[in-house]
């Protein structure tokens, strides 16, 4: 049987869906199991020991920008697969669409948007926005029409990501910064992630600024990621911090950020992909959340084996229709120092 899982957003989301997997690989021995995403996230998927297979459905430029042209690679693509099953674990109409044009058989879906009725002949009424379950959780939920109809703990899901990115020996070489595996002497290495790409609720840089001043230098080495757009929104804290961090922004590619990750021992951030890699991967990763739904920590929380999280206790909406949370931003930088220590 050779299954598609379709997510095509971004890397946060890919990480909780990666269980999915998993769990068809365990109750489908034989089974293949091909991803459909987004490239930038191939590293991820790639780095997957559950997935066969990945396709990227964001797909090159062929030089005939016309519809029917990219219509006509979007089947090619799609049929090439040769599914017996599609799990549109995260809708996409003209995928959608192409999965029913080229004859998969079994095409999985929610029921809450118009063309799933039309596209899917296999529907789950699945309501995430108001869903008390984690993200991780009610993407196993669509397994269900295929026999596969139970709850999952989250302490399941944590040991189900099957990441083993590895780098080269025990080197990561970036850009001038010589990274090494050996942790016989070393500080504990703590990757700070301060920005979001507009994707979370942010804590802040004076937050960050305030837990690099807590961080004892004989102990703590500090690595600060970002995209190189994300850096240039930051040069005053880069430079106030230069003595202190290392300054990653910008000089990391995909599959590069998952073995810096590999190789750290904790991770601070908002509710973003790096966020979700660290905890997959297996080291601390603190979250910062804002108290809000849907992006509150019971849906999207890091789920891993050392993963926690930090929330306001209270529930607000005063920043739903802005970006600048007061409620994110009260968290303390000593409650992140004390996660950071707790064993």
């Amino acid at each position: 049987m050779r299954i598609i899982i379709s997510r095509t957003d971004s890397i946060g989301d890919v990480v909780l869906t990666l269980p999915v997997a998993a769990v068809l690989k365990q109750s489908f021995p034989g089974c293949t199991v091909i991803f459909l995403g987004r490239n930038y996230t191939r590293a991820v998927i790639e780095a997957c020991g559950h997935v066969d297979q990945f396709a990227g459905w964001d797909l090159p430029p062929t030089g005939d920008p016309s519809p029917g042209k990219k219509r006509d690679e979007e089947v090619k693509l799609i049929a090439g697969l040769n599914a017996d099953v599609i799990l549109h674990v995260f809708p996409v109409k003209e995928i959608c669409k192409v999965a029913k044009e080229v004859g998969i058989p079994v095409r999985i879906a929610t029921a809450r948007r118009l063309y799933t009725w039309f596209t899917c002949n296999r529907l789950l009424h699945i309501p995430r926005r108001n869903s008390t379950l984690h993200e991780a959780q009610l993407n196993l939920k669509m397994l269900k029409p295929l026999g596969i109809d139970r709850d999952f703990s989250l302490e399941e899901i944590s040991g189900m990501y099957g990441l083993s990115p590895g780098h080269p020996g025990n080197r990561l070489n970036i850009k001038n910064y010589e990274l090494t595996g050996d942790s016989g002497n070393k500080r504990f290495r703590l990757i700070l992630h301060p920005k979001s790409k507009g994707s979370a609720r942010e804590w802040g840089l004076e937050n960050f600024s305030e837990l690099i001043g807590l961080l004892p230098a004989d102990r703590f080495e500090i690595l600060v990621t970002g995209t190189r757009d994300e850096g240039a929104m930051m040069p005053g804290f880069l430079q106030k911090h230069q003595d202190r961090i290392v300054d990653l922004t910008g000089k990391l590619s995909l599959p590069e950020c998952i073995s810096l990750i590999a190789a750290s021992d904790g991770l601070v951030a908002a509710s973003t992909g790096p966020l979700h890699l660290a905890a997959a991967l297996g080291i601390r990763a603190v979250g910062l959340y804002a108290p809000m739904r849907p992006i509150f920590p019971q849906r999207w929380a890091p789920v891993g084996r050392n993963a926690t999280f930090l929330v306001s206790d209270k529930t607000c909406s005063d920043c739903r229709k802005t970006m600048d949370c007061a409620c994110i931003r009260s968290i303390k930088p000593e409650d992140v120092v004390e996660k950071l220590e707790s064993r």
